[in-house]
């Protein structure tokens, strides 16, 4: 997106702690039956399953383990208490082994940090049959419940893991203000493309000086993309948003925001700005950058993993270094009815990108005088529609993670495009000169 497309790919923004989706519980807590704080920790791999509604979970006592690191049997007595320890000394599973055998209903692990670690069991362990669910708590959270427990306050917790909806209504604000976006700015460019050939067509018919200056003028409002260029921004994006990754920090993210302050019903106005202004002049020209774009979101979402030890795009979209939001230059709508929050956000790129491509088909549509039923709009509407549908799907069958938009939006797009000028005979022509050919005025009213 920076301009546009620096930031592509879709995710929640609620996404936390790591790369890899870890089974979130919430923790919450009585002090003295008086509810307190509510805590949010990681459930382990191994062991039971909890209890995904809130009514369903049952208050319990905590009790401090002695020893604190529970690798050894716990001098106090316990009768069906969930245990506190400290994390460290042993693995996870003999912790919860030897908090079963004493009889904890559960086992709360105090990390030693503030973020969360994933628990699962070690290579070569055979004792896994757990009973006892296990839950990792940050090291603030912990050593707060410990304090209240040494100051002989009766402390007791619900734990339960609410599962996210399938289907939150913040994506289907997002796909509708991505379809909606695309399609204002494709008739608006296509209606002032109209427009400007009716004058052109006007001027030849009247074989006026007027439309010789105007040819000489140069000026048409607009700016084609070429090839290289569309080379070339992909290359300046990945340099930006390298950039971005290294420099991420709160300042950053205000500086940002002075120069852009861009998101929301701005955000959308800058998009429709953006897709009138700048044009693709055939299909060619879109294929070069579409595909550069769909390598692009692949790499930055999921590649540079490998590089970097976490997604890149992810973490310049999330803002996870800077204490913030995420940048300004992003679509992003409050995930209502998810129990863990957030949002759920889109990256401009995944809208400018292929709205380009099909208002360039809009346009074309428009000067060869075709209905919806017989021209490329609708197809190249639909596609996109449902790439970026596919798009959440795949965001939900992979438990959250960030996903390159781009990857099934591309294919999507620019296959069916691809696929129905082959098969119209028309490949050539789209590929080459982007639009109609055009009859001389002049001939139609000699041959009349």
């Amino acid at each position: 997106m920076v301009v546009w497309p620096l930031l592509n790919g879709i995710a929640p923004f609620s996404e936390l702690l790591d790369t890899e989706m870890l089974n979130h519980v919430k923790v919450p807590t009585w002090i003295n039956g008086v509810e307190n704080c509510e805590y949010v920790g990681v459930g382990a791999r191994f062991g039971p399953t909890l209890e995904s509604k809130e009514k369903h979970a049952t208050h319990t006592r905590v009790a401090i383990a002695d020893p604190p690191d529970c690798c050894s049997k716990p001098k106090n007595k316990l009768t069906g208490e969930i245990i506190l320890v400290h994390r460290g000394q042993c693995s996870f599973t003999t912790k919860a082994n030897i908090a079963e055998e004493a009889g904890a209903s559960a086992i709360l692990i105090i990390n030693n940090r503030t973020e969360l670690f994933k628990m699962v069991c070690e290579e070569n362990e055979t004792d896994i049959d757990i009973g006892i669910p296990a839950v990792m708590l940050p090291q603030d959270a912990g050593e707060n419940i410990k304090s209240h427990i040494q100051n002989k306050s009766i402390v007791s917790v619900q734990l339960y893991s609410p599962l996210r909806p399938l289907v939150d209504v913040a994506e289907v604000f997002l796909w509708l203000m991505a379809v909606g976006t695309i399609l204002c700015a494709s008739y608006w460019s296509a209606w002032t493309t109209r427009e400007a050939a009716v004058e052109r067509e006007k001027l030849l018919k009247d074989a006026s000086d007027e439309y010789l200056n105007t040819e000489n003028a140069g000026s048409t409002g607009y700016v084609e993309i070429s090839t290289m260029a569309a080379i070339s921004f992909v290359v300046i994006a990945s340099c930006f948003l390298l950039m971005l990754y290294k420099l991420m920090a709160s300042w950053f993210i205000e500086v940002l925001v002075v120069l852009f302050c861009i998101g929301g019903v701005e955000g959308i106005a800058l998009i429709i700005t953006v897709l009138q202004i700048v044009r693709i002049p055939n299909l060619k020209v879109g294929t070069v950058l579409l595909s550069c774009a769909f390598l692009y979101d692949i790499f930055w979402v999921f590649v540079s993993k490998w590089w970097f030890h976490e997604s890149v795009m992810i973490v310049v979209a999330r803002g996870d270094r800077s204490g913030e939001d995420g940048i300004p230059m992003l679509l992003k709508i409050l995930r209502l009815f998810d129990p863990w929050g957030g949002y759920s956000i889109i990256g401009f790129g995944d809208i400018i990108l292929p709205g380009l491509l099909v208002a360039f088909s809009l346009r074309y549509d428009w000067l060869a005088k075709r209905n919806l039923r017989s021209g490329y709009f609708v197809w190249a509407m639909s596609a996109y529609g449902l790439g970026l549908l596919i798009t959440y799907v795949a965001l939900n069958l992979m438990d959250g993670h960030g996903q390159p938009a781009l990857l099934y939006i591309v294919l999507f797009t620019l296959g069916t495009f691809l696929s129905l000028g082959k098969k119209r005979g028309e490949l050539n022509l789209l590929w080459t000169r982007g639009e109609p050919k055009m009859p001389c005025p002049h001939n139609q009213e000699s041959q009349q």
